[in-house]
């Protein structure tokens, strides 16, 4: 069976030059900017760990925001279609990296939704969205480590 394509086009620009390029491992700069046409820009850097701006968004929170991002889309889709409203949607996803010599990879994420619902919305309906929204998730099908998922539900009071 074959899907259909979507293609998703960006642009980076290392901006980290700061007048004699790559000659030294410290005196260039890590920042870049990411740019999708008709958004608005992304200013980017590397992790503090690794000479980064901590004031710029880094690869890696971005791997993480985007993982709980898209479940938190699936889950929305998939609670509507079972009948479940969503009044509320937070999340607080942590992801785990390990570096080894000159690389590294995670090793896991762990999301951590906490949804609201109406009280007239059946809970185990909601929390079991949690897993068909799991394998609906395009980025989660995509990575090569856990991504595991520690719901929370509230029930709205009448």
């Amino acid at each position: 069976m074959t899907g259909h394509q979507h293609h998703y086009r960006v642009g980076v620009e290392w901006t980290g030059n700061h007048g004699t390029g790559t000659d030294d491992y410290r005196s260039y700069g890590r920042e870049h900017v990411i740019r999708t046409e008709g958004k608005a820009d992304i200013a980017g850097s590397s992790d503090p760990a690794f000479r980064g701006d901590a004031a710029k968004h880094n690869p890696e929170e971005m791997l993480v925001a985007a993982l709980s991002t898209c479940h938190m889309l699936a889950y929305l889709h998939v609670a509507t279609l079972a009948g479940v409203v969503v009044t509320a949607y937070t999340d607080a996803p942590d992801g785990t990296m390990v570096t080894e010599g000159n690389g590294g990879h995670f090793t896991e994420v762990v999301l951590r939704p906490v949804v609201t619902i109406t009280a007239a919305s059946d809970s185990a309906k909601a929390e079991a969205a949690h897993e068909d929204a799991h394998h609906a998730c395009f980025i989660a099908s995509s990575v090569n480590f856990p991504v595991r998922c520690e719901p929370r539900t509230i029930v709205e009071n009448n």
